[in-house]
């Protein structure tokens, strides 16, 4: 005999709702979604709290529904219809805002209730081909669109909190803040979308979650969580279109372009990268191009084409001439002389130019010095390190590897322990020379860890 579901049937209760009235909302959504053959009635409802097996897509629909009601996240496993959030939703580029906002809230209530489950999730190579396409075509088609700024109290709060994040990133490591944003746009920024606004304050808000949606990928992606990273990112992008900010988009797809090209898919990233440079002729961000073209020189890079490397890198640099920081949004903070160099180092790296390399990876750590940041720091040193080791120099490559060791160890970020591992490995043809062994033994207890 079946257990009854309590928790639908608490739920039900809580909300006030008939299970006639349940059914309809169930068949509403149902259309909305596509799922046109759903059509459930009240005795449908019945046979659900009697604890028959409700069969998918139903379980996400009727969490869907009362999630509208309650004005909050409600998952399937909250109504005792399954134990495991849809972790491919988040993976999709829906043209519906209604299923764009039960996804990316999904997403963020995952990501606290269910963080190991959705940390074991992998990156899927083709996912972003699709929504880029979709962003891009949209947002061509899309005219610039010119009114009065609207300064909602709510979503000057909340892109105050961006700026004070992405320090903490930036500073600190991806692993460092990112349980305390995830947190933070699970309670107050995703319910936002939830309420009722004015037409004219729907694109900054959409504009301020997509930034803080694109940090939580960009820390779940420093912080090693690629399949996290990469469903935060589709859904930032999506809301980014919904902003109609396209330079925001663009760099949504600089982050997409980064992940897909250091996951081993650089041919992806450098489509990537170049559907977020086409997407920004409707608009100017300086910063932004630069980005697109520093990315599109890794993935050149990666593919081993030295020519398109250098051309990229060239246009990344005559971009970067132009930016001016007063003019440029809080996002593209990050994008200066540390970071840009330390991208040109990595991709001359790539291509076995250690002399440009090294000439960037130096840049590149001094204005990181300069700023205290130690993640951009580390994976710097790295570069330089595989530079001396590149030219068959053993000791300056040790010193350089123990300064990015000691860099790394002071922020939480994935990236800079595989900026230390990958200076082990290429230590490797050293064979038992005693500084790869004293290395080896100074980077165990990191590696391990």
């Amino acid at each position: 005999m079946k257990e009854p579901n309590h928790l639908l049937t608490s739920a039900l209760t809580r909300a006030l709702l008939s299970r006639g009235e349940l059914a309809r909302r169930v068949h509403v959504r149902a259309l909305e979604s596509g799922h046109r053959h759903i059509n459930p009635d009240a005795t449908a409802v019945r046979r659900w709290l009697s604890g028959q097996e409700v069969r998918q897509p139903l379980p996400g629909l009727i969490a869907d529904v009362f999630s509208e009601h309650f004005g909050r996240r409600v998952t399937t496993y909250d109504l005792g219809l399954g134990e495991e959030p849809d972790l491919d939703r988040p993976l999709n580029y829906s043209p519906s805002w209604a299923v764009t906002v039960e996804s990316v809230t999904e997403l963020g209530r995952a990501d606290m209730d269910r963080r190991k489950f959705l940390a074991a999730s992998p990156f899927a190579a083709v996912a972003g081909i699709g929504p880029s396409r979709d962003w891009l075509l949209n947002t061509l088609d899309q005219e610039p669109q010119r009114g009065p700024r609207v300064r909602l109290e709510d979503v000057t709060n909340v892109r105050n909190m961006f700026a004070a994040f992405q320090d903490t990133d930036v500073m600190r490591g991806g692993g460092s803040g990112r349980l305390i944003l995830t947190e933070y746009m699970n309670e107050h920024v995703y319910p936002l979308l939830r309420r009722t606004y004015a037409d004219d304050v729907r694109r900054p808000l959409c504009a301020a979650v997509a930034e803080q949606t694109y940090l939580l990928g960009w820390m779940a992606f420093d912080d090693g969580e690629q399949g996290t990273a990469q469903r935060y990112l589709i859904q930032a992008l999506r809301l980014a279109e919904e902003s109609s900010d396209a330079a925001l988009g663009a760099h949504v797809l600089a982050g997409m372009a980064d992940q897909a090209t250091l996951t081993g898919n650089p041919t992806e990233g450098r489509r990537l990268a170049q559907s977020g440079r086409h997407g920004l002729a409707h608009t100017d961000s300086a910063a932004c191009l630069a980005d697109l073209w520093a990315l599109e020189a890794r993935a050149h890079a990666t593919m081993g084409d030295k020519s398109a490397t250098t051309h990229a890198v060239l246009a990344s640099e005559k971009a970067f001439s132009r930016v001016d920081h007063t003019i440029e949004p809080v996002w593209a903070k990050f994008i200066d002389a540390a970071y840009l160099h330390g991208e040109y180092a990595n991709a001359f790296r790539d291509v076995d130019q250690a002399d440009h390399a090294a000439e960037h990876a130096r840049q590149s750590i001094r204005h990181a010095r300069e700023q205290n940041r130690a993640r951009r720091g580390a994976m710097s040193q790295a570069a330089l390190a595989v530079t001396h080791l590149q030219r068959r120099d053993l000791e300056a490559a040790h010193s350089a590897g123990v300064r990015t060791l000691n860099l790394a160890q002071r922020v939480k970020s994935s990236r800079a322990v595989e900026a230390v591992a990958d200076v082990r490995r290429r230590m490797v043809p050293f064979g038992t020379h005693p500084l790869v062994a004293d290395f080896n033994e100074r980077t165990r207890v990191l590696l391990a860890a």
